[in-house]
């Protein structure tokens, strides 16, 4: 898309959303804010509005020619090229306007933080550098669309940049530095994954969005949308003398910032909400101070107020309120205007303090005088008035659950990874080891190519051309290399597992609190995908059949939802699940051969429902032996705890092939061995089966 008015939505266009498209202009009027995480279900504008903000922001002094787009006031944060320019004398300056520079989520790591030219280097002994993302970014906005979804070493590549300011290359012992200050703008869905607590602290402000519930304004965005896409050009037209008015007011806000003064009292308010919310270091406080004083300039207003400082604090605070995974967060939001209150009562105090201290002097002072001119020493009682100020606490609602059977206690669970997997993956995540051939790995070793060379191991190719070069015909160069010296890097990285648990949810489950315990085995399991970034599913069978309740997903919290609402009751149709488990299992390896699945079973194995008539319990073996025939890895958990056990559980474990645990002994680690000790197996696209 064209940075152009008749090409771009214009951002005044876009119906509803206020709080996104707040956060947005506060950023571009003051970059310090840090930024701004939109996060919000599909289809509600994010993407659009980020994009429409380019024809917003305002234009940015550059030393002229730099690639950086370096500042030619601030010699601490140029480029080698610019500060040779100083030296030299001839640095010259231009403006131009801040730039949204797209972040592909399908980006390689050279391509994010540039490439230095090694055969240059060689030949001419200079370092010459091809900018990537991160340069072309410097002093505008970094912008990814579906940030949730990077890999873990494009993350680790922004935090660097994020918190140094600087990006450096290095390659094969040759390092380059340039300046990155940016703004971070990210989009993203929930539903598919979170993101890492380092990178959300990065963000200045967060917003949530929904779609519009109102049916007139749903219908008057259909309009915009329908008249946009006739005739784009009008459109704009249409919307240009709105956009210009808030193109001003972004430029008098600008002007108006070194003049915006905040009070102490306002600085203790955003102290005392950041140590009320809980939150973590200092950055909070830091960026709600700046963000208090530019929704000041933008009101057009020297002087922060208290309504500054809330709004602020709805902007910075949702991302960083400490919570351990699958808290309601809503919960800690409400505290925020709790905490708003406590200040006010707490400012009205002191001035009730200070005003009494002062009546008290006055007094006094009056008294003094009075005994002075009369010549008479007399002490008149003083009359104390005493506030007995009423504690505000609000009561806490009593917890009410929509499931039959509550959640039981999570356990802390030990990290289990399969084994080592020498077959090349892709992937992102943080639990299995793996070889990738794409260059986004740790490189590791070095390997005679076996194909045309995409990963050019430098130190092993000139290694291997060493002990020839005696030899070798030079023709004025240093260095001979043949294509039979080249060596192809061996790269490693980690990627998530496909956790599939497959609950049973019959009415033999909710005797002696089974379920609840079962619950709080699976939630165990949860909050240790949520940090390896494993994806999970959740399949409940019960009464005549199984239904996948949460196909597979990266939102672990989606699963948790999902198992707290899980009703129990009726018959057992225990081969129905594993059907249902095995296809889901199967569908998702067709979709991305590279996952690694692992089902966990959590039943007592009394089936009593068939799918084709057969006994109930020899067709649950029958299905379970096509996951052992193939080499589905997975465990069973044993709910069974009567005295009198049938073990009919333990049977479907060993048609399965599978780690069988019972539920009294259950423990998280146990769990979590069943995965670890399971071999890796391989899963084959064109036969459609597993080998080991």
């Amino acid at each position: 898309m064209k940075n152009h008015n008749i090409t771009i939505y214009p951002f005044t266009a876009i119906v509803g959303q206020e709080k996104m498209k707040k956060a947005l202009i506060l950023n571009a009027i003051n970059p310090k804010v840090g930024g701004v995480l939109i996060r919000g279900e599909k289809g509600t504008a994010k993407s659009t509005a980020v994009r429409a903000l380019a024809n917003l922001l305002p234009e940015i002094e550059v030393v002229e020619g730099c690639k950086f787009h370096c500042s030619p006031h601030d010699v601490n944060a140029m480029c080698e090229e610019c500060l040779d320019k100083v030296k030299a004398g001839i640095l010259k300056s231009s403006s131009i306007k801040m730039k949204v520079v797209d972040l592909p989520v399908s980006a390689t790591e050279d391509r994010v933080v540039g490439t230095l030219d090694i055969e240059h280097a060689i030949k001419k002994g200079e370092k010459r550098f091809d900018p990537g993302v991160l340069a072309h970014a410097h002093r505008g906005i970094l912008y990814v669309d579906e940030i949730n979804l990077l890999d873990d070493h494009l993350v680790d590549v922004l935090l660097d940049s994020a918190a140094m300011g600087i990006n450096t290359v290095e390659r094969e012992g040759i390092s380059f530095s340039h300046p990155a200050n940016f703004v971070l703008v990210g989009t993203m869905n929930p539903e598919e994954g979170e993101l890492r607590p380092q990178l959300l602290d990065r963000f200045g402000l967060c917003v949530d969005i929904k779609g519009i519930m109102d049916v007139a304004r749903r219908v008057e965005l259909i309009k915009y949308r329908l008249s946009y896409e006739t005739d784009p050009e009008a459109f704009a037209v249409s919307w240009q003398a709105a956009e210009s008015e808030l193109c001003g007011q972004i430029l008098l806000a600008q002007k108006l910032l070194p003049e915006v003064r905040i009070s102490d009292s306002m600085l203790e308010l955003i102290s005392q909400i950041c140590v009320d919310m809980g939150v973590d270091g200092h950055r909070a406080d830091i960026t709600m101070m700046k963000t208090s004083i530019t929704l000041a300039a933008f009101n057009g207003r020297t002087e922060v107020l208290e309504e500054d400082v809330k709004e602020a604090a709805e902007l910075v605070l949702p991302h960083r309120m400490r919570r351990k995974p699958f808290d309601n967060h809503s919960d800690k939001q409400d505290k925020l205007n709790e905490s708003i209150e406590k200040q006010r009562e707490k400012e009205k105090e002191n001035k009730k303090e200070k005003q009494k201290e002062k009546d008290k002097n006055k007094n006094e002072q009056q008294k003094k005088e009075h005994n002075e001119q009369s010549g008479k020493a007399q002490a008149h009682p003083e009359e104390q008035k005493s506030d007995n100020p009423q504690d505000s606490t609000g009561e806490q609602p009593d917890a009410s659950s929509e499931t039959i059977f509550t959640t039981g206690a999570s356990y802390q669970i030990k990290q289990f990874s399969p084994d080592f997997q020498r077959n090349n993956r892709n992937g992102s995540g943080r639990r299995s080891k793996t070889l990738t051939k794409s260059k986004q790995g740790r490189y590791i070793k070095s390997k005679i190519p076996e194909e045309k060379i995409t990963d050019l191991a430098f130190d092993a190719t000139l290694r291997a051309a060493a002990p020839y070069q005696l030899v070798r015909e030079k023709n004025g160069n240093s260095i001979v290399i043949h294509e039979s010296d080249f060596r192809q890097k061996v790269r490693e990285k980690k990627i998530g597992n496909f956790v599939l648990f497959v609950v049973d949810a019959s009415g033999s489950m909710g005797a002696q609190q089974r379920m609840v315990a079962s619950k709080g085995a699976v939630l165990s399991m949860l909050m240790d995908a949520y940090q390896k970034r494993d994806k999970v599913g959740l399949i409940a069978f019960k009464g005549a059949g199984a239904e996948l309740v949460l196909p597979p997903t990266s939102s672990v919290e989606m699963a948790q939802k999902y198992l707290e609402e899980l009703p129990t009751g009726g018959k057992t149709p225990l081969s129905h699940g594993l059907m249902k488990g095995y296809e889901t299992i199967k569908a998702e390896l067709l979709r991305d051969p590279d996952t690694c699945p692992f089902m966990v079973l959590i039943s007592d194995g009394r089936a009593n429902v068939s799918m084709n008539g057969e006994p109930p319990l020899q067709e649950s073996k029958t299905i379970a032996s096509m996951f052992r025939s193939e080499c589905i890895q997975s465990a069973v958990i044993d709910t069974e705890s009567s005295i009198i056990k049938f073990g009919l559980a333990q049977e479907i474990s060993s048609a399965l092939g599978a780690r069988y645990l019972a539920l009294e002994d259950l423990k998280a680690d146990s769990i979590v061995e069943a995965v670890r000790t399971s071999a890796p197996f391989e899963f084959s696209v064109s036969s459609g089966s597993f080998s080991a």
